[in-house]
């Protein structure tokens, strides 16, 4: 059941509209394992499935797509979340484990603190691009961690062939603080003023550009803080622009599943079910999980165009435009036409958010720039930085 308001029928959703009733009522549906016959119980509203029994099945490539289509059913209009229990190997866990390990024995012996999206540099361990970190040091490692089935039938079962990973290892310490309710990237990771920029379809399309996993690298008894959730709530419409008013936020708080993990468990669910991390109660448990974030193929413009030229080009002609009286319509038409207007991908490590959760876009740039009626170098030199600060190096 997905709930529509006048407004997001109308083509827009509004934060004004939002309404917790209708969250509840789409909250009222329950999950019900006869609708999913491949899962083997269900926990808390949430479908757990046995890999050590699903894995036999989905080799035969009809069963496969069957297992398949239940997953995306599971995704899009039942609970939006999946556990599968045993889906990674002790061994290849546990090597991936010491990789991740090394890599944050050498982040803090260089002195280096990255920061997250919900606690302060040091608090916590962070391994930003820790999918292109692990293939560079420990390649070998990687190709048996990655060759995990789970990860491929889960990411092709919802973006379908063509995805590519993404992966942050994040370890939440002892006594580290959780988050607040959120839904995640695409629309996720904006105020809900720029998410009512968007139209009503673009709020239901982001939920399939991208597809959320973790990966448990250590046991995580609920006092550890895994994960909370909101299933069915990916189902709310308006779920983009609400989760930030108070009311939502208390009713998560305050009505939330959480689930214990144990080491090598896997977890898979739509962006825009309604989660946060949880806070680590404990005394001595490193909650260590490797975030998967695996992205449609689709999510990418037909044409290779090198837009920081295409800004420094007609940078001149635009301020001389401002200069002679151009409507400020006009000046943001042509720098939505010019410059990146999307924060992401970039270098997590060096690119850090500022005020928010994303950093500072090529257009936010070039706006300043024409405020500040910068010269050309200035302009191009700040590009530059913010170019270099996007590498993966």
């Amino acid at each position: 059941m997905t709930i529509t308001s006048t407004s997001a029928a109308a083509g827009w959703i509004r934060p004004e509209d939002a309404r917790l009733p209708e969250l509840l009522e789409v909250l009222s549906e329950r999950t019900d394992l006869s609708d999913y016959p491949h899962a083997a119980r269900v926990e808390q509203q949430v479908l757990i499935y046995d890999w050590a029994t699903l894995r036999h099945t989905v080799d035969e490539p009809s069963a496969r797509r069957q297992v398949q289509a239940e997953l995306a059913r599971a995704l899009a209009g039942g609970p939006g979340i999946v556990v599968f229990t045993g889906a990674f190997d002790a061994e290849s866990l546990d090597r991936a484990t010491g990789a991740f390990e090394r890599m944050i024995a050498e982040q803090r012996a260089s002195g280096t603190t990255a920061g997250d999206h919900f606690a302060k540099p040091g608090a916590n361990d962070r391994i930003w691009n820790a999918l292109e970190k692990l293939a560079v040091t420990e390649p070998d490692v990687f190709v048996d961690y990655y060759a995990n089935d789970v990860v491929a039938l889960a990411a092709q079962a919802w973006l379908g062939p063509g995805y590519q990973v993404t992966s942050q290892l994040n370890v939440v310490n002892p006594g580290g603080a959780g988050q607040t309710v959120h839904r995640d990237y695409h629309l996720g990771f904006q105020s809900s003023e720029a998410c009512a920029a968007y139209p009503a379809h673009v709020h239901a399309l982001s939920q399939t550009l991208t597809l959320q996993g973790a990966v448990a690298h250590v046991d995580m008894p609920v006092e550890s803080g895994p994960t909370l959730y909101l299933p069915h709530s990916q189902k709310y419409a308006h779920g983009y622009v609400a989760y930030q008013q108070p009311a939502f936020q208390d009713y998560f708080v305050a009505n939330h599943v959480q689930l214990p993990l144990s080491a090598g468990d896997a977890v898979f669910f739509n962006p825009a079910l309604f989660h946060a991390a949880g806070t680590n109660r404990t005394a001595d448990v490193r909650r260590m999980a490797n975030l998967l974030q695996i992205s449609s193929a689709f999510g990418r413009a037909m044409e290779t165009v090198d837009r920081a030229r295409v800004v420094e080009a007609v940078y001149p002609a635009l301020l001389a435009a401002c200069a002679s009286g151009m409507p400020p319509r006009g000046v943001a038409n042509v720098v939505a036409a010019s410059a990146e207007g999307y924060a992401f991908p970039t270098n997590l490590d060096r690119d850090q958010p500022v005020d928010g959760m994303s950093p500072r876009t090529q257009a936010d740039l070039v706006a300043g720039a024409l405020a500040a009626e910068a010269p050309a170098e200035e302009l191009r030199r700040g590009l530059a930085r913010q170019a270099d600060g996007r590498e993966s190096h």
